[in-house]
């Protein structure tokens, strides 16, 4: 193991979240440490335009606007590294806490912010990856815009795939929502709102057999579970509402999480239930998984993290 190296506040993870959390950590004069993680810049690393974020009136590639940040991020002093966070030891109870990257070094934190983001569950078909970016996508809120007009397919039988098929509603021509059994697992609510939409047609029994087009999506090719048989649907845009996976698993033995594996953090704040351990973006919100939301908690928990540490300091020379 490397010889230890300590820092005032350590950002795990990128994306907007980390980003800003570094930003504002960094204009606190907190010399902020960011490890980017496995996919540095998060999810709108693989996400072609981006209309929705304020501040760019024609829209930016995703890539890009990740760069401007954390441009932004290096400008204001963030020291900012390509590594993993592999293992974490929290069993002290308040810091500093042991951080171990890529297995081998290990990063000794007064403070911590935990922005590891989370992963979209794929239903795992060639086709699916191949046209990623090219009409499949797993966030209608993010990329429906593109498809106003247009006929449409989303897969998933959930409180989320009901409320994107919803969405999806209100600006698309047509809505094909695939369901692999017979009935949703949404609440009755969702439900009868999915079934009362004219403009949506929910095809039960079915999985997807493979995702059309060559550059761009333009159609779907469907199996009915129960009798085998194989159908075609035009379209030009596939959404896949199967849930997703927060990056967490390293903190699961310390941090209080729900069911899932988001972490619980306090009310009107990012504390976690570990003292000095504050977490941001798609690790903690379920709800509304946005970039725009993800960076103003990034925001919050550098702040948190600021007071923490000014009050720790405060009664240390008492």
């Amino acid at each position: 193991m490397e010889q230890k190296e300590h820092v005032e506040c350590l950002i795990i993870g990128s994306g907007p979240a980390g980003y800003t959390a570094a930003i504002y950590a960094a204009r606190a004069d907190m010399k902020p440490v960011m490890y980017e993680g496995m996919q540095p810049g998060g999810q709108l690393t693989i996400t072609t335009d981006v209309e929705n974020y304020p501040g760019f009136p024609t829209g930016v590639e995703g890539p890009h606007m990740m760069e401007l940040f954390k441009q932004q991020a290096v400008r204001l002093g963030t020291d900012v590294r390509y590594g993993m966070a592999t293992a974490v030891d929290f069993s002290s109870g308040k810091p500093p806490y042991i951080v171990t990257i890529d297995g081998q070094k290990e990063i000794v934190a007064e403070s911590i912010i935990i922005a590891t983001g989370a992963s979209a569950k794929w239903l795992g078909i060639p086709s699916e990856t191949r046209l990623n970016g090219g009409g499949v996508s797993a966030c209608a809120v993010c990329d429906g815009f593109f498809y106003r007009g247009q006929d449409v397919a989303i897969v998933g039988a959930g409180d989320t795939a009901c409320e994107e098929a919803s969405y999806l509603s209100k600006i698309c021509s047509k809505v094909y929502m695939i369901v692999r059994k017979a009935e949703f697992r949404a609440s009755k609510a969702m439900q009868h709102r999915v079934m009362n939409t004219p403009n949506i047609e929910v095809i039960f029994n079915s999985e997807t057999d493979e995702v059309l087009g060559d550059n761009v999506v333009t159609g779907v090719r469907l199996n009915n579970v129960v009798t085998e048989e194989k159908r075609e649907v035009a379209i030009t845009g596939f959404f896949v509402a199967i849930g997703h996976t927060p990056n967490t698993v390293i903190f699961k033995e310390y941090l209080k999480m729900d069911d899932v594996g988001y972490i619980i953090t306090e009310p009107d704040s990012t504390r976690t239930n570990v003292e000095g351990v504050f977490a941001c973006g798609d690790a903690q919100d379920k709800v509304y998984r946005q970039a725009v939301t993800a960076a103003g908690t990034g925001c919050m928990a550098a702040l948190d993290a600021e007071r923490y540490l000014s009050a720790k300091k405060a009664s240390e020379t008492m």
